[in-house]
């Protein structure tokens, strides 16, 4: 995958000044940092009617990985807790589709066209 040109710059120091962290800030990353948010594969699979490479899709795996997470026995292979959180938070946002400001969305996927 390759960064479109000019927007990565890691020897250089970016234009403005990086924003100042308040308390009210420090208190919302504190809050994600200690969430145990995540939902297992099976769980969401239950729940919505998705298939095993809707689920690869979400978290950015091969439809091979996403297999093993349903595999029994030996050939079963635990996700990792990244992907746990990607399910849990496909599902809140499908969850919570209809209660979330278009704007909001466009800003949370601003590369993608509107929903």
């Amino acid at each position: 995958m390759r960064t479109p040109p000019g927007s990565y710059n890691p020897g250089r120091r970016h234009p403005r000044q990086p924003k100042t962290i308040t308390q009210r800030e420090q208190k919302l990353i504190d809050l994600y940092s200690n969430c145990k948010l995540g939902m297992t594969p099976q769980q969401f699979y239950t729940k919505w009617e998705v298939t095993h490479e809707t689920i690869a899709y979400i978290c950015s795996r091969s439809i091979s990985t996403v297999r093993f997470w349903f595999a029994r026995g030996r050939s079963y292979r635990r996700p990792m807790a990244t992907d746990l959180r990607h399910l849990a938070l496909m599902d809140f946002l499908l969850e919570h589709f209809e209660k979330i400001p278009e704007p909001l969305l466009n800003l949370l996927c601003s590369n993608n066209q509107s929903i």
